[in-house]
């Protein structure tokens, strides 16, 4: 029995090179047993061997360390095609994101290119709509009526409204009423009326017209925008109130000659 050999050093793995040495020692020994194993008076085929000489084949020694070869060469082509599969797959990574880099900068480029569009197509409609409205607006002013002048009938009742719009203008009192009552007494109506028995025309200055005013009266209370004559019945009429109002406060406070 073997002793325990103490503080044994590691056992070193045995390295492609002992391998192939233990293989061909253990061919030597298969050798060596087979030729022992035959009897002494047994032919052989190798007559011609030289006594004494085991005759052995290295065949499987060469065979062992073809095998060895084959297997390197077959791992280093296989690390290589992985290398190749490996850096073929970084290339076509590194392609696509390229090509969808480029795809997202032309998507944002178009986005860009028709919010461009959008906002230009806006400001000209804006623009487009601004110029019709002032062209309506101008239409408009151009084709405005122009309001048309009031006419008044060649009557009494004609010459008392539009005395009494003059009258308004000016801001002189007076009414329908009050204007027709004293026209009615002083001259009945007629704008040629003329007075030639009182004092004023022993004095050459005669009464005329619908409210019977004499010239200075007349001039003196005129109403601008009216004939400068006495027979004048608008004329006549807004001196006449114009007159009242200063002495009378309206028209429509004179119940006798005045």
């Amino acid at each position: 029995m073997l002793k325990n050999t103490k503080n044994r050093g590691p056992i070193r793995a045995l390295t492609q090179r002992h391998k192939i040495a233990i293989a061909g020692v253990a061919t030597l020994g298969a050798a060596a047993l087979a030729f022992s194993a035959v009897p002494g008076n047994a032919q052989t085929t190798t007559a011609e061997a030289p006594a004494g000489k085991v005759a052995y084949s290295n065949e499987q020694i060469k065979d062992v360390k073809g095998n060895v070869t084959d297997q390197h060469a077959s791992a280093r082509v296989k690390a290589q095609e992985m290398a190749a599969k490996h850096k073929a797959a970084v290339a076509h990574a590194k392609h696509e994101a390229a090509v969808a880099h480029a795809k997202h900068e032309a998507a944002v480029a178009q986005a860009k290119k028709r919010a461009a569009e959008a906002a230009a197509k806006k400001k000209a409609e804006a623009a487009r709509k601004a110029k019709e409205a002032a062209s309506r607006s101008a239409k408009r002013a151009a084709v405005k009526p122009v309001a048309a002048k009031k006419t008044y009938a060649n009557n009494l009742d004609g010459w008392i409204r539009e005395a009494l719009d003059i009258m308004k203008k000016h801001n002189i009192p007076g009414t329908y009423n009050g204007l027709h009552k004293n026209i009615m007494r002083e001259s009945s109506g007629n704008p040629n009326a003329i007075n030639n028995w009182d004092i004023n025309a022993q004095n050459g200055v005669p009464s005329i017209g619908l409210l019977q005013v004499i010239k200075p009266t007349f001039d003196a209370y005129h109403v601008p925008g009216t004939a400068w004559s006495q027979y004048d019945p608008v004329a006549n009429l807004t001196a006449a109130a114009n007159y009242a109002a200063d002495r009378y406060g309206s028209i429509d406070n004179v119940n006798s000659a005045y």
